[in-house]
């Protein structure tokens, strides 16, 4: 955990490090826990500055949560051909992949003026 903290705030220098996930729900409470757990603090600090990739894509695209799996974001980007082999290390490649594509798309969905009136301040 010394090594994976040393890393993330190293990604500093290029801006503040975000942990992306999917979902973000699990496997951010898991990394929180275990960096607060063996080393007191977590690198990403108490709000865990993380990104769900599935919530990013329903934003992105206005999906509803049943229509929003990462197999259907993969075969959109066409990214089908990433393997997702449960070993974190190429999970989480999988994962940047699928990111960073999704990211690079642009803007898939206009806001309407309606539609920021009822969700608030962005």
């Amino acid at each position: 955990m010394a090594a994976a903290a040393r890393w993330v705030e190293g990604l500093r220098r290029i801006g503040r490090p975000v942990f992306l996930a999917a979902p973000a729900v699990w496997d951010g409470m898991f990394v929180h826990w275990y960096f607060v757990r063996f080393l007191g603090r977590s690198p990403f600090g108490a709000t865990g500055s993380g990104v769900d990739l599935r919530s990013y894509y329903m934003g992105a695209t206005g999906r509803p949560w049943s229509r929003s799996h990462k197999s259907t974001a993969k075969r959109e980007l066409g990214l089908a051909h990433l393997p997702h082999t449960h070993h974190a290390g190429e999970d989480a490649a999988e994962l940047a992949q699928v990111f960073d594509a999704l990211r690079r798309s642009g803007p898939q969905r206009e806001i309407s003026s309606a539609d920021e009136g009822r969700s608030g301040s962005r």
